[in-house]
């Protein structure tokens, strides 16, 4: 049976949640978080104001969405200097910061 893969979901509530700093952190994401090796799928953007139903989860701005191969891509990515960069870069107006891990 093949390994897993692993889904790394990160919702980040911001101090200034300005239009400027949602798309900078948007930026910031493709920048440093695209393209590391064993990534199935990248996809970052800011949250849908149109969807405010009881059930939907408005406690954030900017979404981050990584699929990973397997949980040793995930690990790697997790110490890559790119992504030390960006949380060094960014970490300064992160209010909350939210991350969902699941197998799929």
């Amino acid at each position: 049976m093949a390994e897993p893969m692993l889904a790394h979901n990160v919702y980040f509530a911001l101090s200034d949640a300005s239009a400027t700093a949602r798309e900078a952190l948007v930026s910031a994401c493709k920048k440093y978080l695209s393209g590391h090796p064993g990534t199935v799928f990248f996809a970052c953007g800011t949250l849908a104001e149109e969807f405010a139903r009881p059930v939907n989860d408005r406690a954030f701005d900017v979404a981050l969405h990584l699929v990973f191969q397997t949980k040793a891509a995930h690990d790697a990515y997790q110490v890559a200097p790119s992504h030390n960069q960006f949380i060094a870069e960014n970490q300064a107006n992160w209010k909350n910061v939210r991350v969902f891990d699941s197998l799929v």
